[in-house]
């Protein structure tokens, strides 16, 4: 994260006694990242964060096994179609991934378990209902429209408002800002789309009782459940840079050239192998002779994997996207506007038509993704022939 917070109690110094009102002391645990060498937070805690009574290991529900996409075709996803079975954690349905990043998918209205994802950053984005985010850290209230991101080892759970739709991206590494939107102290620089107060984190600390609470953990060898001695919602106080937080994607504020702009504009995080971006609603192109719309174009280094979430599709008419949908085009397919989609744009911009209302996230990587059964089991099996119509 690129900047320091400071939420409840903590001592002056670091690493020196620090007594709970009956004269014991505070437990601290650092979360850091590389090794000591990157960011971190030091937690407080009542109790040991390292007394567990118990572990057993854990099979999951959902196949997680994933196939090439082949033969190569762009693909359209339908997530309208699935149905949710869990939680916001066990209950994804995975929709593409590869060795650098996960790609699902997951509605319920059903609390998770406690969870640790020690593989990864998770970015987590609500494209409906409301959801409470609950962690070591403390709250998180997180609606339409929020990407949460959480960092590697955090012990988390999701306690929906209702029904909840999320796309969950979980990397094998961190998530960050981009470093061009970054001074090299990290401050966001005056050209970055988003700036620190549009990031939303836990204000103050989340105080749980309880004794031999299971965690759901999650490393690259599986899942074990650990059972705590104690609750692990028991920090008093932490401070650092690094924490999980909220920013919500109509916080973006787009760049706008006039002519037509390409995807990096857009970007939101960094992750390994790949990137995070938000297209929002924004004005379209402004040269008197600007095409409006994206042009045909081959990213041979990267596959597309695009959420759309609201708004109006004016490149995709004709091709059945709609909101909900998932289209992937991968390295060695050029994609572009459905047929007919430039001329319907420029007639539109001709009559006076000046913004755009689409709402998207896009995932690029740099590696190809491989399929999930969640995706196959919602595909629309005529996709890939829609601009030979």
């Amino acid at each position: 994260m690129p900047y320091y917070r400071v939420v409840g109690e903590v001592p002056r110094k670091r690493h020196v006694q620090f007594r709970r009102p009956d004269g014991g002391l505070y437990a601290e645990e650092l979360m850091g990242e590389e090794g000591f060498s990157s960011d971190s937070s030091l937690l407080y805690h009542r109790h040991l964060p390292t007394a567990i009574v118990k572990v057993e290991a854990v099979t999951p529900a959902n196949e997680t096994r994933l196939a090439p996409n082949l033969p190569l075709s762009p693909r359209h996803f339908r997530t309208q179609e699935l149905r949710g079975t869990g939680d916001l954690v066990m209950g994804r349905m995975p929709l593409a991934g590869n060795g650098d990043v996960r790609l699902s998918y997951a509605t319920s209205d059903q609390p998770s378990e406690l969870y640790r994802n020690s593989t990864g950053d998770e970015c987590v984005y609500v494209q409906r209902g409301s959801v409470r985010f609950e962690s070591t850290y403390g709250v998180i209230e997180a609606g339409e429209g929020d990407y949460v991101v959480v960092p590697t080892g955090t012990i988390h759970r999701w306690v929906p408002n209702g029904q909840v739709n999320v796309l969950a991206i979980e990397a094998f590494g961190h998530i960050r800002p981009p470093k061009r939107y970054l001074s090299q102290h990290g401050q966001f620089l005056e050209h970055a789309p988003y700036c620190e107060r549009d990031l939303r984190a836990p204000a103050e600390p989340l105080i749980v009782a309880g004794e031999e609470v299971p965690v759901l953990v999650r490393t690259r060898g599986g899942l074990t459940r650990m059972f705590f001695r104690n609750h692990p919602f028991d920090v008093v106080g932490w401070d650092g840079c690094l924490y999980p937080f909220a920013f919500n994607i109509n916080d973006f504020e787009p760049i706008v050239k006039r002519t037509h702009a390409p995807p990096p504009v857009h970007q939101t995080f960094e992750g390994p192998g790949f990137v995070v971006c938000s297209f929002c609603p924004r004005p379209l192109d402004y040269h008197p002779e600007a095409v409006p719309i994206p042009y045909n174009h081959h990213n041979v280094d990267s596959d597309e994997f695009m959420f759309y979430v609201g708004g109006d599709y004016s490149a995709r008419q004709g091709s059945g996207i709609d909101v909900g949908s998932i289209s992937l085009h991968p390295a060695g397919f050029t994609h572009g506007p459905q047929p007919g989609a430039v001329e319907a744009v420029v007639e539109a911009v001709a009559r006076g038509v000046t913004t755009t209302s689409e709402l998207a996230v896009m995932v690029d990587t740099f590696r190809p993704l491989d399929l999930g059964q969640g995706a196959l089991a919602c595909e629309d099996p005529g996709y890939a022939w829609t601009w030979a119509r």
